[in-house]
């Protein structure tokens, strides 16, 4: 997963202007008469070529000016000084901002890195301290000071905002130094108090180190009959951990029965009623169906987890009502989490994701699976892995050769240019990408954390046991190792810095795919399946529904807490569990033949990362579409021509790297297709 990017997450905490971009905009401290005056004596000393922007850049600039920046005349006297005369001149300003903002964001993202390692990293112990140096944003002043020195003000001025319908009527005919102007021009679009940024900042890694920290001893389960079905050493963290673990266990011989123990844990911590004492500690045993815990023979009495999981999300609530109160054009999380930073409205994204659940298909794929299980589907079966190569080899094989291949972070770490030159990259540009990852053992699932400027960095997070690399971490790995692919390549090979990185996060997740969909290619244990292109469609399909489904139910929750601000933690908790089992029922029930499980709110991302989840399904959307239009062609050519074209919107980057839109028609004609080549094969 793709997190902790500054440049993103400043960008999350500002408003889209459009209403500011047209001339009907009023300041609320400089006066329509003084705009005015300004743009004409502008005007008159510019070339034409700079009347629109300057039009613009005043009044944009003007709405934030207040009284404590100083008077009309000092606003006037800022615009004359530093707005370009000419194109060149407003060209030499762009290269020597972006330059700067190279410096300081990086720095900034390179301070942040540092100071979670000891949350984020397998290093010793976290020490008390730890937890305030992790929550401390150094970003938290960047817009305060740059709005203070007048910077932020000189920037609005030379590179006005552009609104995500405005960028997409343009984007035929910008150039590539246009689009670089518009992401200079998306730096300063609001002025978010620092104390509010530095709050929710503290509010997230706290809810991040909960998540982290929440780990199962699968040895300390026992099932129905009092019996104890896994590895005495097999910790889990929750939810990656326990999912992965339910995905491994379609090839084991008691499987089934293992499946459903994780499905009860998945309860016990949705409905909050999963005993403290078994959280993070191996002191006692755990029954998850009877709810009973015991101390050698001897049942103890415990206390539930009660509500803190939906404490976290409510304070993540709380701490973003302060920038909504900044916000005045996106007054709430959801609009400038879909609309700003992923720059596709939610209600688009909706759409997409009904389609898939409410298709023939995927009711289709449904039955495939059950004819495949010999067996009625369980609700867990959303993460059904059947359809993949690997769900039919023998785990604790792989297991044994990856903990001998990779016994350490720094056996994987040196093997990166291989894992490249096997994906088709050259030598030379696979050395060259991999002298700019660091491998780091991860206490929580794993992560990428992507530098912020060419002299830093990326950082790959995975877990990485005391006797080696399993398959979990293994996978993992790969998976976050495309997400450095793409942010080296989209840092160091993108021609201008302003459009370093993706369009969104889903692009980023494309390539995380791509990567991880080939990691027992890798190790040369994929199996050759002249049905295998069907397959891959149908656990496409099936993935995306799933994801599809949890991604609806967070949205829901997060319209919900905006209908209930006053609401507790237990009624947010009553709320989220409805949501899922309504989701469920409306969308999942006429598959599964089962009402009203609430599986689809076991997510952690609904936790540390509010709305993170549609990023995914989208990713896998893009994904589809993406490897299917390389397939023929060369693979590190295609990632460096599709990648190197930075952030630009969403569906222009599609565009460039496909020829097509970002689409689920694509995956849903592949799934039908598979359907009937599969019943065929019968």
């Amino acid at each position: 997963m793709k997190k902790y990017m500054i440049i993103s997450f400043i960008v999350m905490f500002s408003f889209t202007m459009s209403s500011i971009a047209t001339a009907a905009t009023v300041s609320t401290f400089i006066s329509e008469e003084t705009i005015v005056s300004v743009i004409s004596k502008l005007k008159s000393d510019a070339q034409e070529n700079q009347f629109d922007r300057i039009d613009r850049g005043v009044r944009q600039a003007a709405y934030f000016w207040t009284e404590a920046d100083g008077t009309p005349a000092d606003f006037a006297i800022m615009c004359e000084t530093y707005s370009s005369k000419t194109a060149s001149e407003r060209e030499a300003m762009f290269f020597r901002m972006q330059d700067n903002l190279e410096l300081i964001l990086g720095s900034f993202n390179k301070v942040s890195v540092g100071f979670k390692i000891p949350l984020h990293v397998e290093k010793g112990e976290i020490l008390p301290i730890d937890r305030i140096y992790g929550g401390f944003s150094p970003e938290a002043h960047f817009n305060d000071d740059m709005f203070a020195n007048q910077l932020a003000f000189i920037t609005i001025l030379n590179f006005p905002f552009y609104s995500l319908h405005e960028k997409t009527v343009n984007a035929g005919q910008w150039t590539r130094l246009d689009w670089a102007y518009a992401r200079m021009g998306d730096m300063f679009k609001s002025r978010i108090p620092a104390a509010v940024l530095q709050h929710y900042a503290q509010v997230v890694s706290d809810a991040d180190a909960y998540i982290a920290d929440y780990n199962i001893y699968m040895g300390n389960l026992i099932d129905k009959k009092g019996a104890s079905a896994f590895p005495a050493d097999m910790k889990l963290i929750t939810h990656w951990g326990l999912r992965d673990e339910l995905k491994s266990n379609y090839s084991q011989k008691n499987g089934l029965d293992k499946q459903a123990t994780i499905y009860e844990v998945m309860l016990r911590i949705i409905k909050q009623e999963i005993p403290k004492t078994v959280i993070n500690n191996n002191q006692f045993t755990w029954n998850p169906f009877t709810n009973k815990v015991f101390q050698g023979d001897k049942e103890v009495a415990f206390e539930m987890e009660k509500d803190l999981r939906y404490r976290q999300l409510l304070n993540l609530f709380q701490a973003t009502k302060g920038i909504d109160a900044n916000s005045p054009h996106f007054p709430n999380y959801i609009q400038r989490k879909f609309e700003e930073e992923m720059e596709i409205p939610v209600e688009d994204i909706e759409k997409v994701f009904k389609e898939v659940l409410q298709s023939a298909e995927f009711r289709e794929v449904g039955k495939v699976i059950e004819n495949r299980l010999g067996r009625k589907l369980q609700p867990w079966d959303i993460w059904y892995d059947g359809f993949k190569t690997r769900s039919t080899l023998d785990i604790n094989m792989i297991n044994n050769t990856l903990k001998s291949k990779y016994p350490n972070k720094e056996a994987f770490e040196s093997d990166l240019p291989n894992i490249l030159v096997k994906f088709g990259f050259t030598a030379d540009s696979a050395a060259s990408i991999a002298s700019k990852i660091i491998v780091d053992p991860s206490r929580g699932a794993g992560h990428a954390w992507g530098a912020m400027m060419k002299s830093d960095k990326a950082r790959l997070r995975t877990r990485i046991g005391a006797d080696g690399m399993d398959y979990k971490g293994y996978n993992i790995a790969v998976h976050e190792f495309g997400h450095n692919v793409e942010q080296t390549i989209s840092l160091h090979n993108v021609d201008y810095y302003m459009l370093n990185g993706v369009p969104n996060t889903s692009f980023t997740e494309a390539l995380a795919f791509v990567f991880q969909a080939r990691d027992l290619e890798l190790l040369g244990l994929e199996q050759q399946n002249e049905m295998k292109k069907h397959l891959d469609a149908l656990d496409n399909l099936w993935s995306n529904a799933e994801i599809m489904g949890v991604s609806l139910v967070d949205i829901q929750v997060w319209r919900w807490l905006y209908a209930h601000p006053d609401a507790n933690a237990e009624e947010l908790k009553q709320a989220v569990i409805q949501i899922a089992v309504e989701t469920w029922n409306t969308y999942f029930a006429p598959v599964f033949g089962i009402k009203d499980s609430p599986i689809l709110a076991i997510y952690s991302h609904m936790i540390d990362s509010p709305l993170y989840l549609s990023a995914y399904p989208i990713g896998q959307l893009i994904e589809f579409q993406f490897s299917n239009y390389i397939s023929d062609k060369d693979f590190s050519t295609e990632i460096y021509r599709a990648f190197r074209q930075g952030r630009v919107i969403p569906q222009l980057w599609m565009k460039g790297a496909v020829g097509n839109e970002i689409s689920a028609k694509p995956a849903i004609k592949a799934a039908a297709e598979a359907v009937i080549a599969v019943k065929k094969s019968k």
